[in-house]
């Protein structure tokens, strides 16, 4: 059952419903302590000193309430109530005062419990200047449902608001927390679920994204199959000087496992492009192209960048668009030249713009598409027939015009590297093209943007200067 982002009287009333059935808040607080643990002890290594902040509330119980299941760490737990008095611990305990009195090891991770969800008035200096401390110390923070001083409704501060590396938030991810202003507060956004709440009495548009939704997914593949069963992917992409788009997008197409890949190069790169492709087979776009029999999907868009390409080619994408009963993805480029209104009844289309992209679509900046991502991506898929909208970014959101929109937690800054996208729109159409994954379109589109953000995250906790190469041989693997 997906989880939905929820507004602060939905939380209340979720918590009191939860109360009803017997559950006390002092078992909720223990299972919400052991998650905040478990998550610090991911972020630390054993020995390592974890300064925990507790305020008066119930999130300063929750950090307190860690503090028993880190015992291969050490942990100095500071009951901050009042911030002027506390503010010259901090500074000792984390080596901003000088050295003579600075203990012998800084703490690697801070957790924060200041204060939760109910705050709803400005801070005093007393409190800006401890939350300024704190993140002037740059000692990563792991948030305790939401960062002190944020507005977990709007997404604004009440006069400062902590900078935390991650944010640990309970139950379901609260709205405000997934608005633009929010992010450099809440930096990496994960929710503990499995607290002792019953399951969300509320359904909103917005639902967050788990790793157990893809669950034996996708599917095991038929004993008896053959390359005939899973599907043929015919790519255009890549031109003079943007070969490696197609490249790049062949080989995430072929992670996605399909029966075969075809690509259409411009007839410029053809030579450059076959040659770095095996399995892939590699034939040249020409304007009137018929797509083999065989074909069960099409992905158009990647390094079609290249002066003199979008003439013809734009007919022929508009055409594509607006006809073919195949499943189409759409990226890049080809975005600028897709026409607005109705498309082939019951075709599968799919747009994976940036935010940049998404701007021209609608004839504005990126800046207004940023500040509401959720109206955003409804418009486009309105504007383009309601197609399926890959709205990319922190937090990529993927949904149409109508009903459900899900938010991918996984992926990581590094992924802001050029031909990322490419791989992503390779793997979502390599999947799209088999037959069975056609089924269930926002699930298989949903598990594409999850892998692709997954598959980031391993390789950054692995080695962190991994470039998009390494991404596309590892795009698909379990994580």
């Amino acid at each position: 059952m997906p989880v939905p982002a929820v507004n602060l009287a939905q939380m209340r009333e979720w918590e009191r419903a939860t109360w009803a059935t017997g559950q006390t808040e002092a078992g909720v607080i223990r299972r919400v302590g052991q998650k905040i643990a478990a998550r610090a002890r991911e972020l630390t290594r054993p020995g390592d000193l974890i300064l925990i902040l507790a305020g008066k509330g119930h999130n300063g119980d929750d950090a307190r309430a860690a503090r028993k299941f880190l015992d291969d760490r050490k942990v100095i737990l500071l009951d901050v109530t009042n911030p002027k008095p506390a503010l010259a611990e901090f500074q000792s305990e984390t080596g901003i005062l000088p050295v003579k009195d600075r203990l012998e090891a800084c703490p690697t991770l801070i957790v924060d419990g200041l204060f939760g969800i109910g705050l709803n008035r400005a801070l005093d200096d007393g409190w800006k200047k401890f939350i300024t401390s704190v993140n002037e110390s740059k000692i990563p923070v792991l948030a305790v449902d939401v960062p002190s001083g944020l507005n977990a409704e709007t997404g604004e501060h009440f006069g400062a608001a902590i900078e935390a590396s991650v944010t640990l938030t309970v139950g379901g991810p609260k709205i405000g927390m997934l608005a633009q202003n929010a992010w450099p507060f809440v930096g990496r956004l994960e929710v503990a679920e499995d607290v002792g709440l019953i399951s969300c009495p509320f359904k909103t548009e917005l639902n967050w994204t788990f790793p157990h939704d893809f669950q034996n997914f996708p599917p095991r593949r038929a004993i008896a199959g053959n390359k005939g069963t899973f599907g043929h992917l015919a790519v255009v992409a890549g031109s003079f000087g943007f070969h490696g788009a197609g490249v790049l997008t062949s080989r995430a197409a072929q992670r996605a496992q399909p029966g075969l890949v075809t690509l259409f190069p411009q007839e410029k790169i053809y030579n450059v492009v076959a040659s770095q492709l095996e399995a892939v087979m590699v034939n040249v776009w020409q304007p009137k192209l018929k797509f083999p029999d065989s074909t069960s999907a099409i992905l158009i868009g990647p390094g079609l960048a290249a002066p003199g390409v979008s003439g013809k080619m734009k007919a022929f994408v508009r055409k594509l668009w607006r006809d073919s009963d195949l499943p189409t993805v759409v990226d890049a480029s080809a975005l600028d030249w897709l026409p607005a209104g109705k498309i082939s009844k019951n075709a599968i289309r799919v747009i994976t713009p940036h935010p940049g992209e998404a701007a021209r679509l609608l004839k504005t900046t990126a800046q207004t598409i940023q500040k509401n991502r959720v109206k955003s991506l409804r418009e486009i898929s309105k504007r383009l027939g309601n197609c399926w909208v890959v709205l990319k970014g922190n937090q990529t959101l993927t949904g149409r015009s109508k009903g459900d929109i899900f938010v991918n937690p996984s992926g990581n800054p590094q992924l802001a590297q050029g031909g990322s996208g490419d791989v992503l729109a390779g793997f979502i159409a390599g999947l799209l093209a088999q037959p069975e994954l056609q089924t269930d379109i926002e699930k298989t589109i949903r598990y594409a943007v999850w892998q692709h953000g997954a598959t980031a995250d391993k390789l950054q906790a692995r080695q962190t200067n991994w470039i998009v190469e390494d991404l596309v041989a590892a795009i698909g693997q379990q994580v």
